[in-house]
């Protein structure tokens, strides 16, 4: 259970009921009101080697930016929702590209809003959309602080149109699987090598634990995805990789195996992660490879396509060996 070291909370979330909850869940944690969610300035200045202990910290406010961003992967927009950051540590995470070091977890209170648009929008549409929740934060986790998940699944199943999903790395999901879901949740479970889990993705779910969560939420009757991401082209990378997906094979249950899907995501990269993980994670292992990586513009880089192409390769390979009925989504 998370316990924050501090509060820092926006006045206006006294008017949400939400609001009202989290500040009496946390009435003993010291608080320092602020201005803007968006701007606390105090952490702004803190140095790199701090930035773990800024994580610590939680930040309750109003989101005051829905703008929906279309997609087409597993859905049709990506969705600004009820929090962003993380509590977690993970040393490549792409929400340190957009918010540097103040990648800490940030609470909405104003979930009624944000979900009450997605309703329209759904009813509205002629076809069926699929809405990403998930993009700017783990709900999964945040779920263990704020119950939004559960609320989000109560308040959606009985819309006429219109699917939710998001990605996670925490099994924490017990939650939800008493809820009826009405097979309007899509759930995709990020997984990785137990290596880099323990090495790179710090504060997340063992494997063991993530494999025994998607049984869970197949047995549930939820859609699950399984997301390989991101991969990380190691010197042994094909061996952690084939190992990882022989261990799917051996401990997904019989029903899981016949119903997940894949997606693959390759690793990306910034100078902004480089300087953080080299003051921040000192004793951690090098993720970032020059030989092996090229510059994509605006400080991020990503792996060269001739790598690439033969990561698409292997993962295509391995994947139909193993999983040959299960639909491979993208490898990107």
């Amino acid at each position: 259970m998370f316990k924050p070291s501090a509060i820092y909370f926006e006045k206006n979330v006294e008017n949400y009921y939400l609001g009202k909850q989290l500040l009496e869940k946390y009435k003993d944690t010291p608080k320092i009101e602020i201005e803007n969610h968006n701007n606390i300035e105090e952490m702004r200045k803190k140095s790199n080697s701090e930035f773990l202990k800024m994580k610590t910290n939680l930040i309750i406010g109003v989101r005051k930016t829905h703008k929906f961003v279309e997609n087409h992967k597993v859905s049709d927009y990506l969705v600004p929702y009820t929090s962003s950051g993380c509590i977690a540590s993970c040393m490549y995470c792409y929400l340190v590209c957009n918010y540097n070091k103040c990648a800490y977890m940030r609470l909405f209170v104003n979930r009624e809003e944000m979900l009450d648009k997605i309703i329209k929008t759904a009813n509205n549409s002629e076809k069926e959309l699929t809405f990403e929740i998930g993009s700017n934060s783990d709900l999964i986790l945040e779920n263990t602080i704020t119950n939004n998940l559960v609320w989000t699944i109560e308040n959606f199943k009985n819309i006429k149109k219109g699917k939710l999903t998001f990605p996670t790395k925490f099994s924490y999901v017990d939650d939800l699987l008493p809820l009826n879901h009405n097979k309007k949740i899509i759930i995709r479970m990020s997984v990785n090598p137990e290596f880099i889990i323990n090495n790179v993705e710090f504060g997340t779910s063992r494997l063991k634990n993530r494999i025994e969560a998607i049984n869970k939420l197949v047995e549930a009757d939820y859609d699950v995805g399984i997301l390989i991401a991101p991969v990380i082209f190691l010197d042994n990378w094909k061996e952690l990789y084939h190992d990882l997906i022989v261990y799917l094979n051996e401990t997904l249950s019989e029903k899981a195996k016949k119903v997940i899907f894949f997606e693959v995501i390759f690793m990306t990269y910034s100078y902004v992660h480089n300087a953080i993980n080299s003051e921040a994670f000192t004793n951690s292992i090098e993720i970032f490879d020059k030989d092996k990586m090229t510059g994509r513009g605006r400080g991020k880089y990503m792996y060269k396509n001739d790598l690439r192409k033969e990561g698409e390769i292997f993962f295509r390979d391995e994947l139909s060996k193993y999983f040959k009925n299960n639909k491979i989504w993208y490898i990107v």
